[in-house]
């Protein structure tokens, strides 16, 4: 384990120590961190936050914590960037019943869920906007699917894209069962 790794440990197992709102509570200490007010931290930021956690990185170590996390290449951590690293890694079963979720969502088998795939699987027509005529059922199926896809919302959600979504979920659940109950009552597996 290298240095940047042994500091994403170390943070991880800090912010997981203050129970549930450890993962919840670093968007505000993003907020926290990012001086600037630019919301992304830089290197320097970074370095500065850390260190009131009590972890000392020099510049080159917190350079490379921000390289390793920075995954749109801007040279910057934005919230998503910052929260997706710190997240605990999921076990092979909470994997297991996203990528099933994932699996029944994609009815076309093409690595991408849109809103075609969930056209005759899921209704809109009860939503109250459809109802008043506010919104077309295309509209609401847009929008749930808006809910997984990130970080631009293109109407196509990838794998990776609902696993990053499942897995800050996944965070704030103690047992794989108590996480395979609910997506499998979620999604009717």
């Amino acid at each position: 384990m290298d240095s940047v790794d042994a500091t994403v440990e170390k943070l991880r197992a800090q912010c997981l120590a203050r129970g549930a709102s450890g993962i919840q509570g670093l968007a505000r200490f993003f907020r926290r961190l990012d001086r600037d007010r630019s919301r992304s931290l830089d290197a320097g930021e970074l370095r500065q936050g850390l260190a009131e956690l009590g972890l000392m990185l020099d510049v080159a170590e917190a350079e490379g914590v921000c390289k390793r996390w920075d995954r749109d290449g801007s040279g910057t951590l934005d919230l998503e960037e910052f929260l997706r690293a710190l997240r605990p890694p999921m076990s092979p079963a909470r994997e297991a019943v996203i990528t099933a979720a994932f699996t029944k969502l994609d009815r076309s088998g093409d690595g991408v869920v849109t809103v075609d795939d969930l056209r005759g699987m899921y209704s809109g027509r009860t939503h109250p906007k459809v109802q008043s005529g506010e919104w077309t059922e295309e509209k609401v199926l847009r929008r749930f699917l808006d809910n997984f896809d990130a970080p631009e919302k293109d109407g196509q959600v990838t794998l990776a894209e609902f696993q990053d979504y499942y897995s800050g979920v996944s965070a704030s659940m103690d047992t794989d069962e108590e996480f395979v109950a609910m997506m499998t009552s979620a999604w009717r597996l």
